[in-house]
């Protein structure tokens, strides 16, 4: 499989970057996890399931990459293999945890993509103000998608959330492009049929008009309207 390639600009700077992180320069160390640390975190986060473990293996990750520094080739971005490192430092934490799936229940996961997945629902009782909604909506996709297989869940995060391109995920995870849009592919029907199932009974809760709004308006029409002896 061919690693993503760099512009010549993107790969000269980023030669320079390492060379120095090479030579200890610290402020080089500090630039290379500040340009991934966020993508780091996300894969991390994603395969763990748990915010202080994630941050926990990307110290980790960071901590084997800077000391093998000389081992880094160039064949691919320092992002994919900084992320492969990443990786590699969650899926062993998760096999110390339990034992791996094995091929048949990937494949097995695979078959049935559009399934419906259950997952907690949103707060009927959230915060009106637009940052509290916000807040909740992202709550309410955080957890579907935690409940996605992993092998979807780490493509789905990698593709849509951190944006990387077909090629970069793929290069990232060691697998084919191809597998990358199936899983992308499956990964989106299962969240879509799972939101559409959770969020659907809610609709006929929308744009309630009820309570001081009903009787403000009732109010207004009846002073408007002539009055008439009866």
């Amino acid at each position: 499989m061919p690693a993503p390639t760099l512009n010549k600009s993107q790969s000269d700077g980023e030669a320079e970057l390492i060379a120095r992180a090479r030579r200890g320069d610290q402020l080089a160390f500090r630039q290379i996890m500040e340009r991934h640390n966020q993508r780091l975190y996300r894969v991390a986060r994603t395969v763990l399931r748990n915010e202080a473990e994630a941050e926990d293996a990307v110290q980790e990750a960071y901590l084997r990459a800077f000391s093998g520094l000389e081992n880094f080739r160039g064949d691919a971005s320092i992002a994919t293999w900084l992320t492969r490192i990443t990786l590699n430092e969650c899926l062993g934490r998760k096999r110390k945890q339990r034992p791996t799936l094995g091929l048949e229940a990937l494949q097995s996961a695979e078959a049935s993509g559009a399934q419906i997945i259950r997952f907690p629902g949103m707060n009927s009782n959230s915060d009106p103000e637009r940052s509290a909604a916000h807040m909740e909506i992202r709550k309410l996709l955080e957890g579907s998608i935690d409940l996605l297989p992993e092998a979807f869940r780490i493509v789905f995060v990698m593709r849509e959330v951190e944006e990387l391109s077909i090629e970069e995920t793929a290069a990232a995870l060691n697998i084919r492009p191809q597998t990358v849009k199936t899983r992308l592919h499956r990964a989106r029907l299962m969240l879509r049929s799972a939101l559409q199932d959770q969020l659907a009974p809610s609709l006929k809760d929308t744009f309630p008009f009820a309570g001081a709004r009903c009787a403000r308006i009732t109010e207004a029409v009846l002073a408007r309207l002539p009055t008439k002896n009866v």
